[in-house]
């Protein structure tokens, strides 16, 4: 009897597990089915948040457009572990920061942008894009 319990308990364990591990699979997205490389961007203005968390971290950014207008853009970045291999430090980028990111446009045509490279405002260049794996 204990021995039926020990394996349903395994199996209802295992299934949870294999359950989970594909929403997590299913939420992750490829660079090419989000972002255009074919629409590369520019853009320059101050970080209004940031968020250091998997499987992608990202900040946002509010840009002045050419009428004024300001947009506050979305930025994706790699994932915190390749950014620090990069050379990012999770106190690099703080809100009020002037940035300047260079990167790909969504497709979708919203303010949101994968980087590429982003220049702080001391100067330093990071990059924050896994070009190998396009994640």
């Amino acid at each position: 009897m204990q021995c039926k319990r020990v394996k349903r308990a395994v199996c209802l364990l295992l299934a949870l597990t294999g359950a989970a591990s594909s929403l997590s699979v299913s939420a992750h997205h490829s660079f090419a089915a989000q972002y255009d490389i074919n629409q590369p961007i520019t853009l320059s203005g101050k970080v209004t948040k940031v968020e250091w968390t998997n499987p992608h971290a990202r900040f946002y950014v509010d840009v002045t457009d050419e009428s004024g207008n300001v947009h506050n853009w979305n930025i994706e970045l790699g994932s915190p572990n390749f950014l620090r291999r990069a050379g990012w430090s999770r106190n690099d980028l703080q809100v009020g920061d002037d940035v300047t990111v260079s990167g790909s446009m969504a497709r979708s045509g919203a303010d949101m942008a994968n980087a590429e490279s982003v220049i702080l405002g001391n100067g330093k260049q990071v990059f924050g894009r896994n070009s190998a794996d396009n994640n």
